[in-house]
């Protein structure tokens, strides 16, 4: 039995049994959509005129009905005809959580996490690294997950976010394509090599900027919460010097796109992405120059210190983090913003703090994290074809690390060779493990063999669609804890 028996019998069927998403099922005017499932992919289905739907026409029992593709044009008229299929703002939420799928395939799994908790996610959230790498667009992603979210009944919500965007036609791309949230990576922007010069070194570059210096010179700074500020020249050199372009490339990019309320949209600095942590006082200096240029962000992204590698837990001093966190925490309160903790996943041993020192008032991301549950689904069903991926990952490896800083000693790594069926989920608790399968999977993804056919895409992708649940049931696990270490409350 499929949708077309479903039609045939009418209200009196149980949507389930034909292969329809039960939650999918609405009235858009006389017309009646719903979603199903087909061997190989879903369809949306709607009787009368096809309610803007875009597909091929069949004659039924009562009446005619449109069968229309999981694709581009129709996730628009979806968007159109359901709102709550369109991502809206959650910055502004206390707390925000982005869950990047750089697969199309997580959202429901996302969803279940969201559904059970007092907080928003944002579930469209790609850079345009990662976008290259995966072969994907916005509108794929952004698409992908509406369809989730209509098929899944969703209404709670969601943030689409242009994730680490360097280029003013990134930002606009995303901004046209109705993108909620642009996360402004000013990286390129930020002088990295500031940090190893000595004090005379610094004073040779940095060109003297009179006003600058009676901002900020001979002045103590009371940002309220017992936290007060004072820039030595020293101290204001350096930051002017390590950040001043990056300040000057984020208000030239909020005046043109978001500025007297141009872009429905929230801003977000970041500042995470080079090697140098931001000390509380840059912090304080970054957040100062951007509001008195007329910038507000809804979240700024200090670099922390210690290492937030990807797809594993914190690295470095807690004490110090605790200590700096309640102060860049103090300065975001003070000019109205919240704090964005970026390479979120897996930061179990720092979360409580984060929780506790925002006051639950945060936005945290993450990506690879739902990349590499995937890939444990994997694991666990077929474990001849993630033996397959896992070998190809390990000569993939050092091209992998031209994208991503870590600290993955691959000789750690267990022989896979000596290892059981049973015993390769197990990978997915070893560090280096983690990671060798985190970065490398744009190149798992992009492999092809002679002739032009992928090696792993299609197989994998086959095998998580058979697995949908258990995919969805790993997400909603491991997703839901970051939320109970961070202190979310479940509703």
């Amino acid at each position: 039995m499929d949708y077309r028996d479903y039609l045939r019998a009418g209200g009196d069927a149980a949507p389930q049994a034909y292969g329809v998403y039960p939650k999918s099922i609405r009235a858009a005017g006389n017309a009646k959509v719903f979603m199903a499932r087909e061997a190989a992919r879903d369809v949306l289905v709607a009787t009368g005129d096809g309610a803007g739907l875009r597909g091929e026409t069949f004659e039924g029992p009562s009446g005619s009905y449109i069968v229309a593709p999981l694709s581009h044009e129709n996730a628009c008229a979806l968007r159109r005809l359901f709102p709550f299929t369109a991502p809206t703002r959650v910055l502004g939420r206390d707390r925000s959580f982005g869950v990047g799928d750089r697969l199309g395939i997580a959202a429901m799994g996302h969803i279940r996490v969201f559904e059970r908790y007092d907080a928003y996610p944002v579930l469209a959230q790609q850079s345009i690294r990662e976008l290259d790498l995966t072969c994907r667009t916005y509108e794929d992603v952004l698409d992908c997950v509406t369809f989730i979210v209509y098929r899944e009944g969703y209404e709670k919500g969601y943030g689409a976010d242009g994730d680490h965007l360097k280029k003013a036609a990134d930002v606009e791309y995303a901004l046209r394509l109705g993108y909620t949230m642009i996360t402004l990576d000013c990286s390129e922007h930020i002088r990295a090599d500031v940090d190893a010069l000595s004090d005379d070194e610094v004073r040779e570059r940095y060109a003297p900027d009179r006003q600058l210096e009676e901002r900020y010179l001979g002045k103590q700074f009371n940002i309220g919460e017992g936290v007060r500020l004072t820039f030595t020249p020293e101290a204001l050199r350096r930051a002017a010097l390590l950040y001043g372009d990056a300040i000057d490339f984020a208000a030239g990019i909020y005046d043109t796109y978001f500025a007297r309320g141009k872009a429905d949209a929230d801003f977000e600095m970041s500042i995470d992405e080079t090697a140098t942590p931001t000390t509380p006082l840059q912090h304080f200096f970054v957040a100062n120059e951007l509001i008195r240029r007329g910038v507000t962000p809804a979240t700024i992204a200090p670099r922390f210190c210690g290492e937030f590698q990807k797809g594993i837990d914190y690295i470095g001093d807690i004490a110090r983090f605790t200590q700096e966190i309640e102060v860049h925490c103090a300065i975001a309160r003070h000019f109205g913003y919240k704090i964005s903790v970026h390479s979120g996943s897996d930061k179990f041993s720092v979360f409580p703090v984060v929780g506790e020192k925002t006051r639950g008032r945060f936005h945290v991301k993450t990506a690879g994290t739902n990349w590499l549950e995937a890939m444990r689904v994997v694991a666990q069903i077929d474990p001849g074809l993630y033996r397959e991926v896992h070998r190809f990952a390990l000569g993939a490896f050092p091209e992998a690390t031209r994208y991503y800083h870590v600290t993955t000693d691959i000789a750690k790594i267990p022989d896979i060779d000596a290892l059981r069926d049973e015993e390769l989920p197990y990978l997915f608790l070893d560090n280096n493990a983690r990671q060798l399968i985190h970065i490398t999977y744009g190149l798992i993804l992009g492999a092809r063999d002679e002739q032009g056919a992928f090696l792993f895409r299609d197989r994998l992708y086959a095998l998580w669609r058979d697995n949908e649940q258990a995919y969805a049931d790993a997400l909603a696990l491991h997703i839901g804890r970051h939320l109970d270490e961070l202190g979310v409350r479940k509703i």
